[in-house]
C-alpha cells in the first residue's frame, strides 16, 4: 500500500508540476503577444516567466526524487531489520533448545555451528551499514600502502568459498598479465578486501539457479589493474546497470523478491574505487543473461631491474 501510495504521490506533483509549466507558458506567451511592440517589456517578460517555469521544473524534479529517496530509505530499513532480526531469532531459538533440553552432544556441536553461521551473517550486516557510513563521509583519509593485489584477490576468493559453501568449478579465478608480472597497487588493505568480497557476494547473491562465477585479474597497460566478476546469474535491465551503485538501491525484479540484501554492497564497491582513484562499472546483456562487474584500480609499476654489464 505504502508503494502504490508513493507513486500516486510521484504522478500526481509530476503532473500538478506539468500543468503549473504549462499556464506559466501559456500566461507568459500571452502577455508577450499583447505587448510585442514594448521590446524591454517583452525581454523583461521572457526572462520572468523563463525563471518561473524552471523553478517550476526544478522543484517538481526535486520532490520527486525526495519521494524515491524516501522510499529507498524505508526499503532499506526493511532490508536492514530483516537481516537483524531472523539471526537474532535463530540463535535465540537454539539457546532455549539447548537451555530446556538434554540435547546429543552430535546435535549440539550443530547448533553452535549454525549459531556461528548466524553470528557471521549478523556481523557481515552490521559491517556493511558502518562500512556505508564511512564511504558516504569522503573527508576520511585512506590508509595508503602498497597491495600485492592477486594475493588480495586469492584471500577475497578463499573466504567466499568458505562462507558460501562453493565447489572449486563453481568459483573460477584466472590471472593474466598482458604487461608487466606485478599486479601492485597502493591503497588500504581493508577497504580493497572489502569491495572484493562485496563483488563477489553479490555475484553468489544473484546466482539464484546455480552459481557459476569467473574471477579474471588483468593488466591491460602499465597504469591499470583490472578485476573482473562474472556470473550467469539474473542480468541486470540496461537502464539500471548505473542504478546498482546508488546506496540502497536495488534492482526491482519480480524474479529477485527473495533475494535478501541492504543494497549498500555495489555502492560501498564504487567508493571505495574512487577514494583508490579507480572507477567501476556493471555490463549486463540483460535479464537472465548474467553480468560482469568490472573493478578498475591504479597500478603501481614495480621498479625494473637495472643491468650492469
Amino acid at each position: 500500500m505504502r508503494i502504490i501510495s508513493r507513486q500516486k504521490a510521484i504522478y500526481f506533483f509530476l503532473t500538478l508540476g506539468v500543468c503549473l509549466a504549462a499556464v506559466a507558458f501559456a500566461v507568459g506567451s500571452g502577455w508577450i503577444i499583447l505587448n510585442w511592440r514594448e521590446g524591454i517589456r517583452v525581454f523583461l517578460g521572457i526572462i520572468f516567466f523563463g525563471a518561473i517555469v524552471a523553478g517550476l521544473v526544478l522543484n517538481t524534479i526535486f520532490l520527486v526524487r525526495e519521494i524515491r529517496r524516501n522510499e529507498q530509505h524505508d526499503s532499506f530499513i526493511n532490508a536492514v531489520t530483516h537481516e537483524l532480526k531472523t539471526p537474532i531469532a535463530s540463535i535465540r531459538l537454539y539457546l532455549q533448545t539447548l537451555q530446556r533440553l538434554d540435547v546429543a552432544e552430535a546435535q549440539r556441536r550443530q547448533f553452535y555451528e549454525l549459531m556461528l553461521v548466524d553470528t557471521e551473517r549478523l556481523l557481515h550486516t552490521v559491517e556493511q551499514v558502518l562500512k556505508a557510513g564511512e564511504a558516504a563521509q569522503k573527508k576520511n583519509a585512506t590508509r595508503r600502502a602498497p597491495v600485492e593485489f592477486d594475493a588480495l584477490v586469492r584471500e577475497c576468493l578463499e573466504l567466499a568459498r568458505t562462507r558460501h559453501h562453493l565447489q572449486a568449478a563453481e568459483l573460477d579465478y584466472h590471472l593474466s598479465l598482458q604487461n608487466g608480472d606485478g599486479t601492485r597497487v597502493v591503497g588500504d588493505p581493508e577497504e580493497l578486501r572489502t569491495a572484493v568480497s562485496n563483488l563477489l557476494d553479490n555475484a553468489v547473491k544473484y546466482s539464484p539457479d546455480g552459481v557459476h562465477i569467473s574471477v579474471e585479474l588483468d593488466a591491460p597497460d602499465e597504469k591499470r589493474i583490472v578485476l573482473r566478476v562474472r556470473d550467469r546469474g539474473v542480468g541486470i535491465p540496461e537502464h539500471e546497470l548505473k542504478r546498482i551503485f546508488k546506496r540502497f538501491y536495488r534492482v526491482t525484479q519480480r524474479s529477485l523478491s527473495q533475494v535478501k540484501g541492504t543494497g549498500l554492497g555495489l555502492f560501498i564497491v564504487r567508493s571505495i574505487a574512487r577514494k583508490h582513484g579507480g572507477r567501476v562499472f556493471a555490463e549486463s546483456e540483460g535479464a537472465g543473461k548474467g553480468t560482469t562487474v568490472t573493478l578498475e584500480l591504479p597500478r603501481k609499476e614495480l621498479p625494473r631491474k637495472v643491468t650492469v654489464a
